[in-house]
């Protein structure tokens, strides 16, 4: 086994990326009783999973050398002006919300906002969202995003199965996008629903019906008015979904309108770039009375303890993960920082604006068809369009389209002779005589405004009337709207978010910064191979290094979520199992230990989730886990396992669990989400798993987004390979994906690529040495805090060797049993001291998970030590009877700028104490926006769109009060 080679180049990236420098890691070993790196790891680690070797990846780069690889992988891609169209569009991301949004740490470092008070900003943003979505659809309640078309489609077929428990059949409209058609094809199969693929023009014949999913328009362009079917789908008991495009709905008619129940779709073309195909923020709206079906996250209204108005997470969207088989979706990572650009394009625009950008794009489209109509030998396909015009052409297609590709123009081959070319934002009339001209056809000067559009479908209603859509007009304002809401926040460029299983760790911005180059963003998902030569290159080097970091055979980066990557694993180990004709194989076994979301993937699997005990100590039950594979041994389909634990301890006995469940013929699949305690010193593929799944937003820095975007690769052993997803423009939607395969997850190929760049950049400039001393790092750092903290807190579960993970559990329970202080009133002090909240409640009720991870300096550190101790005495405080706890300042955390400032102080402790409890806060000092929210109110008085602005009238008469009390 080689022993770790210290980090002493100041100016390599390793020593960038991680926080301790050598005289702080030193000192941090002393003060654990070690004396080097390598005694910690070898006390901390089961000798049985430790690697021989750090994992082969090339040597080294440094920022510039690693920028500069990407910049020749970049130029090996071709960005033709891309109008393929089918679900992936042209569009501008406005310079200012490219840099105040995606290029700006303040809103990408940003982790999801459990913790309401200081993540008003970001709510506020996601608000912004719901209320577009709303507005735009028709429809009253809509989701905070969800991951892209293809699966909001297939969460909106379950969300219907689960409101039509008896149905068992959903129609699904052929004019989908293919793609779209096969993800939700599959996604519906495995819940045991029968799939039809009809085109909708007809009657619909049969009964037993969960729903409808009806194109609006549909992948050719064409457009049909949906309400015949709404209507007849209404009475046969099902529901109906439209799958709609948000630039159609700002001249056609919402689907709320035309009676439909759920709608879903992209927010894309509101200036998030093509991504090769991601990260995009689907959106998903619904009735009322399908509120509490909605999958995914909900942002509500509801207020803090002086009356303000103030936002958080609703309908406890915000427990999914913890409510394990019982959830109603398994997405804990969406797409919140894409939401935020989406929204904040249509905060831009507005209104107005946003209706002279889809008049331009539906008016070339109505150019170039006049042009075919007119020009002998050319065919229009469908006779109304909004911005994509099918066209039979005499020639082979394939030749038309080669030459608009010479003309610079990419477009789909819909057949042998037809294309279709669907315009964007950035097109302007010369790109339309240019692509008349290579097809024969001549344009005019103009044509009828709506010409193509149906007259009974055009849109009557207002969109977007919130103020807030009408506001924010000028770029300064715009520059000043963005400011005002990220200084809400609390992110990662101003403080440690030591939250437990999510590793917030420093994000490189030498791998932030490419993933906006035109060459990697401007890339259409179904672009031909030849113009992705670059793209396919960092992604072949990207999965090969997982493959070799995890110690199995073959990564397949399409799940675009760590929730989205179980699912991908388990599809494939019940796959596996079926192909072997061993199809009683439906029960997962899930330990109490594991992370919160397995259970539910397990579900969305169609697999039945039994759970397996925990021991005293925090382990795997073995005796537990003997009974229920005796009981079960001939349906186990595999185990769950989170390593090392969401405990937080490295379980010695993880070997023998594998052997067990191998033994029954069951398949291992081993949670990825904390591979930050392992990468580069142990290998999962290597110590018993035969499939993980990889949080690249945790370990391999992508950055949080506020709740998303993520990446969540799938890795397997030899056997799995042939059950990795397949690519969704492969597979035919008509019919059961083949046994022996895998089946499609994502919408493209290759997921989220577009954030790719970051965990390549970063694992290019670490290798594999800089890898083991991340890891190395991040076990030393949760050790030093556990250490430093055990006197005043106990930690809940510690190794045989008395040490943690990459994490550790401070356990609240005999505090609070003993003074009334909550884990929760511990959480709200904290944002007083400058910082975000450890993991509340989870994994075990009464305590907070803490990870520090390895870029956080001892210094800092020692801050959030010296917080947590000057807690501890305020809890001391109560205890020995100096202060009632309803007089505490724990009790009235946190505590605004206003609430501080105000005339009155009716508080038994000083305002010093309040707002000032450490000396260091006199130099900088964070003040959240609001007072701590009344998380019951907003759920028993739902609000999901954006309040009126006077609701946030602190003056005259109304003002509330800012130093209000619970």
């Amino acid at each position: 086994m080689t022993h770790l080679t210290p980090v002493t180049d100041p100016s390599s990236y390793p020593a960038r990326h991680l926080g301790p420098d050598h005289t702080e890691s030193g000192a941090m070993l002393a003060a654990l009783g070690f004396s080097s790196m390598e005694e910690l790891l070898d006390s901390a680690l089961p000798p049985a999973i430790r690697a021989a070797e750090a994992p082969a990846l090339p040597a080294p780069f440094s920022e510039h050398q690693a920028q500069s690889r990407l910049r020749e992988l970049a130029a090996k891609n071709v960005a033709l002006t891309p109008l393929y169209g089918q679900g992936y569009y042209d569009t501008i991301t406005p310079p200012v919300i490219r840099r105040g949004v995606l290029e700006d740490p303040g809103w990408y470092t940003a982790y999801t906002p459990y913790q309401p008070e200081i993540s008003q900003g970001r709510l506020e943003a996601l608000l912004n969202f719901q209320t577009l979505i709303s507005e735009l659809t028709g429809l009253p309640i809509a989701g905070a995003s969800l991951l892209d078309e293809a699966s909001a489609v297939a969460e909106a077929v379950g969300l219907m199965s689960r409101a039509k428990k008896k149905g068992r059949r959903v129609l699904l409209d052929s004019r989908l996008h293919p793609q779209v058609l096969a993800v939700a094809a599959e996604r519906a199969r495995a819940i045991e629903l029968e799939v039809e693929v009809e085109n909708l023009r007809g009657p619909i014949v049969g009964e037993d019906y969960v729903g409808v999913v009806i194109a609006y328009p549909g992948t050719e362009g064409d457009i049909v008015d949906p309400r015949p079917i709404i209507e007849e789908m209404h009475t046969r008991g099902g529901l109906a979904a439209v799958a709609c495009d948000l630039m159609v709905l700002q001249v056609l008619e919402s689907p709320g309108a035309l009676g439909a129940d759920i709608a879903v779709g992209s927010s894309q073309r509101f200036g998030v770039p093509l991504f090769f195909g991601g990260p995009h923020a689907a959106f998903i709206s619904v009735t009322d009375k399908l509120k509490r079906q909605l999958p995914g996250r909900v942002v509500g209204v509801s207020k803090d303890a002086a009356g303000t108005p103030a936002y958080r997470l609703a309908l406890q969207t915000r427990e999914q993960h913890i409510r394990r088989e019982k959830a109603t979706s398994n997405i804990c990572t969406a797409q919140a920082l894409l939401a935020v650009t989406a929204s904040m394009y249509a905060v831009y625009h507005g209104p107005e604006g946003l209706k002279r950008i889809a008049h331009a794009i539906h008016r070339r489209a109505a150019l170039l068809a006049r042009a075919v109509a007119e020009a002998p030998g050319l065919d229009l396909v469908h006779d109304t369009f909004f911005d994509t015009v099918a066209i039979r052409t005499p020639q082979a297609a394939s030749e038309v389209t080669e030459k608009l590709a010479s003309a610079g123009y990419l477009v789909c081959t819909l057949s042998q002779d037809t294309v279709s070319i669907a315009f964007g934002e950035s097109t302007t009339d010369e790109d339309v005589r240019a692509i008349a001209e290579v097809l024969g056809a001549t344009t005019g000067s103009d044509v009828p405004e709506n010409q193509g559009l149906p007259e009974a479908l055009l849109r009557r209603s207002e969109t977007l009337t919130h103020p807030i859509f009408s506001r924010v007009h000028s770029e300064t304002h715009m520059l000043r709207y963005l400011r005002e809401l990220s200084d809400k926040d609390l992110a990662l460029d101003r403080t440690m978010i030591p939250l437990g299983s999510c590793t917030m760790k420093l994000n490189p911005t030498a791998g932030m910064e490419p993933i906006s180059w035109p060459e990697f963003a401007n890339i259409h998902p179904y672009a031909p191979e030849e113009h992705t030569r670059g793209w396919r290159e960092l992604i072949e080097e990207i999965e090969a290094w997982l493959a070799e970091i995890t110690g199995y055979a073959k990564v397949s980066v399409q799940p675009n979520a760590g929730s989205q990557g179980e699912l991908a694993g388990l599809l494939a180990i019940r796959r596996y199992h079926v192909a072997r004709g061993d199809h009683a194989r439906d029960i997962c076994l899930i330990p109490q230990s594991a992370h919160g979301t397995n259970a539910a993937s397990a579900t969305l699997a169609h697999l039945r989730v039994v759970v397996v005990a925990t021991a005293e100590d925090g382990s795997i039950d073995l005796a537990d886990l003997d009974s229920k594979l005796a009981q079960h041994a001939d349906h186990v389909a595999a185990i769950m396992i989170t390593y090392p634990s969401t405990h937080g301890v490295f379980e010695p006995q993880v070997r023998e669990v594998c052997e067990k469940v191998h033994a029954v013929g069951g398949q291992v699949y081993i949670d990825g989400a904390n591979m930050n305690a392992l990468a580069g010193l142990a290998r999962p593929g290597e110590f018993g798993g035969d499939v993980s799944h990889l949080n690249l937003h945790k370990t391999f820095t992508i950055p949080h987004g506020g709740g998303g975007p993520g990446v969540g690769p799938v890795a397997v052993r030899e056997h799995l390979v042939p059950f990795l997803p397949t690519d969704p423009n492969a597979a035919d939607p008509l019919h059961p994906a083949p046994e022996g395969g895998g089946v499609p997850i994502a919408a493209t190929r290759y997921g989220s690529a577009g954030v790719l760049p970051i965990s390549w950049a970063y694992l290019a400039m670490m290798g594999g040495e800089g890898l083991r001393q991340a890891t190395a790092h991040a076990i030393l750092g949760a050790n030093y805090v556990a250490a430093r903290l055990r006197d005043d807190f106990p930690i809940l579960y510690t190794g045989s060797t008395g040490l943690v993970a990459h994490e550790c559990i401070v356990d609240l329970r005999a505090l609070t049993d003993a003074s009334g202080v909550t884990a929760a009133d511990v959480c709200k002090r904290l944002v007083d001291y400058g910082f975000h909240a450890p993991t509340l409640a989870f994994p075990v009720a009464g305590t907070l998970m803490v990870e520090p991870t390895e870029s956080e300096s001892q210094e800092e550190l020692d801050r959030f030590i010296t917080a947590m101790r000057s807690i501890r005495r305020e809890i001391q405080a109560i205890i020995d009877g100096e202060v009632a706890y309803e007089d505490s300042v724990l009790h009235h955390a946190p505590f605004t700028a206003a609430s501080v400032s105000a005339t009155q102080w009716p508080y038994a402790f000083s305002r010093e104490e309040a707002a000032w409890p450490v000396a260091s806060l006199y130099r900088a000092k964070y003040f959240p926006p609001v007072r701590r929210i009344d998380e019951a109110y907003g759920d028993r008085n739902l609000v999901c769109s954006c309040p009126a602005p006077e609701a946030f009238d602190i003056s005259g008469d109304h003002a509330p009060d800012p130093t209000g009390s619970l």
